[in-house]
């Protein structure tokens, strides 16, 4: 089973590739969203989650986000405005005509999936935030600034260093680090920062799935309980390591067939 991959315009015309594997005809849509550094292939693709989720029955659709992965890295800080990947994650569920669906995200992409209920108004079935607790949302700037500081130093920190590991991770995925220091600038803006201190309007049922030894972005078990509907899943790994786990893709379908 291999994936396929098209390239589809976002609101600002900016081109964002989006790769599919699983049943063309009659499979549950999930979209899924990847984290910071990362890309569809490394978080869905590589270590097999999205096919057992595809043999599973769901058509698995997985974008790279700006700057990221195959998809459009402008240079150019005004392709950067506030909430832009709520904006693009808004534009490719409008072009791709989705309607009834199923939306996931690991890391930032759990952030981005939960602004998009929260402040762009899409409505999924259901929603998966991997990797994600309360203070990695109420806490992003602490966030924001660790990450700015990883490219600000790269190629400097040493093994000593609590960064030393995602500049690794950051010169592993080769992500251009120019674009991304400009998207990590405008992520600290917008609605969607605001609106994760009130999760009213997350009214579908949501699984909370974090690695047993994730502690990157706080506490998932109080995140599941801030949720109107959420629930917890504990899986094996660490925000590095959960997602090469088989548990990850039985805990999202277990959840999603409920």
């Amino acid at each position: 089973m291999h994936a396929t991959t098209q390239f589809l315009p976002s609101f600002d015309g900016a081109e964002l590739a989006v790769h599919r594997l699983g049943p063309v005809e009659g499979g549950r849509p999930l979209l899924l969203l990847h984290g910071l550094f990362s890309s569809a292939e490394i978080n869905w693709i590589k270590y097999g989650t999205a096919a057992r989720l595809a043999e599973a029955g769901f058509a698995c659709i997985m974008p790279d986000l700006r700057a990221h992965g195959q998809s459009a890295a402008p240079h150019d800080a005004a392709a950067y405005p506030p909430d832009v990947l709520v904006r693009d994650l808004v534009a490719l569920v409008g072009g791709l005509g989705l309607t009834d669906y199923d939306l996931g995200g690991f890391s930032l992409g759990a952030r981005t999936a939960l602004g998009g209920v929260i402040s762009g108004g899409l409505a999924p079935r259901r929603l998966v935030l991997g990797g994600m607790g309360l203070g990695g949302l109420r806490g992003w700037s602490g966030r924001l600034d660790f990450f700015l500081d990883v490219i600000d130093r790269f190629g400097t920190i040493g093994r000593e260093d609590p960064a030393y590991m995602s500049q690794n991770f950051l010169r592993s995925t080769k992500v251009d680090r120019v674009a991304a220091r400009l998207l990590l600038e405008c992520l600290g803006r917008g609605a969607a920062v605001a609106a994760a201190r009130d999760f009213a309007g997350v009214t579908m049922p949501t699984l909370l799935v974090c690695g047993t030894d994730d502690h990157d972005n706080g506490s998932a078990q109080d995140l599941a309980s801030a949720l109107p509907d959420g629930r917890y899943a504990p899986i094996p790994g660490n925000h590095m390591t959960s997602v090469t786990k088989p548990e990850l893709a039985a805990a999202i379908a277990g959840f999603l067939r409920g």
